[in-house]
């Protein structure tokens, strides 16, 4: 997932966007979105968009009045992977950790990751397993390597914390 409709922007039809990308105005250069209606993904086209405080306001094909933005309101915005980037070297896109089985350098399976959250200062890895573990992901000091093709991370982590 890339962003969330929140609300109709005015009353031609824009609507307010958050985006879960680095910076908002990236979620623009991906086309087509993709947008998860009455449990299915709908493609979209996105005919103008900008910035607009922490978010985006755009404009979709076909969505010409308050009333119609008023129906995406709480819509996910997704993207094929194909879309996207490859990440750098020791770069990581969220998707890729999720499920990812975490273990301590002793060998202690923590559980697997089930989301990450942002705190500000770092991301937090949100573990699930016999109990929830949140593990923040401060490379280095507590995450000493993520393994994707063996579905591995290995965290310096106290089990009981």
């Amino acid at each position: 997932m890339m962003g969330r409709i929140l609300a109709p922007y005015g009353v031609k039809g824009w609507v307010r966007v958050v985006t879960f990308t680095e910076t908002p105005e990236n979620l623009l250069a991906y086309s087509p979105w993709h947008l998860m209606r009455n449990g299915r993904w709908q493609v979209a086209e996105v005919l103008d968009g900008r910035e607009h405080g922490k978010g985006l306001v755009v404009h979709l094909a076909g969505c010409d009045d308050r009333d119609a933005a008023a129906g995406f309101s709480g819509t996910d915005i997704g993207v094929y992977r194909s879309q996207l980037p490859a990440p750098e070297a020791d770069e990581y896109y969220w998707s890729d950790l999720v499920g990812l089985q975490v273990f301590t350098l002793q060998d202690t399976l923590l559980g697997v990751v089930d989301h990450l959250i942002e705190t500000g200062a770092n991301d937090v890895l949100v573990i699930r397993g016999e109990r929830e573990h949140l593990v923040p992901f401060v490379r280095e000091q507590v995450i000493k390597s993520i393994d994707l093709e063996t579905g591995v991370i290995r965290v310096d982590w106290d089990p009981d914390f």
